[in-house]
């Protein structure tokens, strides 16, 4: 053997042995953005191809379509609350197994009323906050149940007028309101949208003075609209007695009734929670 031929060798073996903690100890444990859609590159694809073609499978119905999850995946690119760049980095993945780790442990960090959420008393009530008045304190029985999914008119926010229209029957506890932010795709946009459609003061006034629902869920960032954000909060979470889910995933779903169940984490002093729901036909 030469001495050039020597040397070839020796690099190659080098470049064999070091790659594998090249990749080990890359920063990117997760591909961007994770869990949504990629396109599969060659090594990717190769990858897949060496574990037995393990090809994750994200669904939105369940059971034949008996089950339908109307909660928003979370990722980077989901809007956040007067944000354009939307919530951002939310994964970590201090521990990984490409690193050494024995196992792969992730850290999530993002505001609390992010994506499919729940709204608690002590969001705009201080001294509900401090009493203590938090999601863990939230009543189970009224987040599962039977729920009426409506469509509203999609020319205007929800006001006494649109609500005295929809002609919610008395006894019905939970409803869920479909609105023109579902047409518009507004939960699928990074950038945070102000004209989305809401609760004005006055519809939530008359949805408290004249019907039985204690559960009120809409398909943005939050139930009310932004120019009576703080108004039409204070009339839903006043009594203590209604509890507010916001950013449902409403898309495909026909109006009628279902059966809701909607789970919150159980964050003590926390005044709102990601909240994974779900429709049982």
């Amino acid at each position: 053997m030469t001495p050039s031929q020597s040397f070839l060798l020796t690099c190659g073996l080098a470049h064999a042995l070091l790659l594998p903690f090249a990749l080990a100890t890359s920063d990117a444990a997760y591909p961007p953005p994770f869990g949504l859609e990629q396109t599969l590159t060659s090594t990717t694809a190769a990858t897949i191809s060496a574990v037995d073609d393990l090809v994750p499978v994200r669904r939105e119905v369940y059971g034949g379509g008996r089950i339908i999850d109307i909660s928003h995946r979370y990722h980077s690119e989901m809007p956040s609350w007067e944000s354009d760049g939307g919530v951002g980095q939310l994964l970590w993945l201090p521990k990984s197994m490409k690193n050494g780790s024995l196992a792969n442990n992730s850290e999530m960090k993002l505001p609390t009323h992010t994506g499919t959420h729940v709204d608690a008393p002590g969001h705009v009530f201080d001294h509900y906050f401090d009493a203590g008045f938090d999601v863990d304190t939230l009543d189970l029985e009224v987040l599962n149940g039977p729920a009426l999914l409506v469509d509203v008119p999609r020319d205007q926010n929800i006001t006494a007028k649109v609500m005295k229209s929809l002609n919610i029957p008395k006894g019905v506890k939970r409803v869920l309101f479909r609105t023109l932010n579902t047409d518009r795709g507004l939960m699928y946009n990074k950038a945070f949208d102000t004209s989305y459609v809401g609760f004005m003061k006055d519809g939530a006034q008359w949805l408290v003075d004249n019907t039985d629902v204690k559960l009120v869920g809409t398909d943005y960032l939050s139930v009310a609209a932004f120019d009576d954000l703080i108004p039409a909060h204070l009339v839903f979470l006043k009594s203590r007695e209604i509890i507010l889910v916001e950013g449902l995933k409403l898309d495909d779903v026909k109006a009628g009734i279902y059966s809701v169940h909607c789970l919150p984490l159980r964050l003590v002093g926390a005044e709102g929670s990601p909240i994974r729901c779900i429709l049982i036909k």
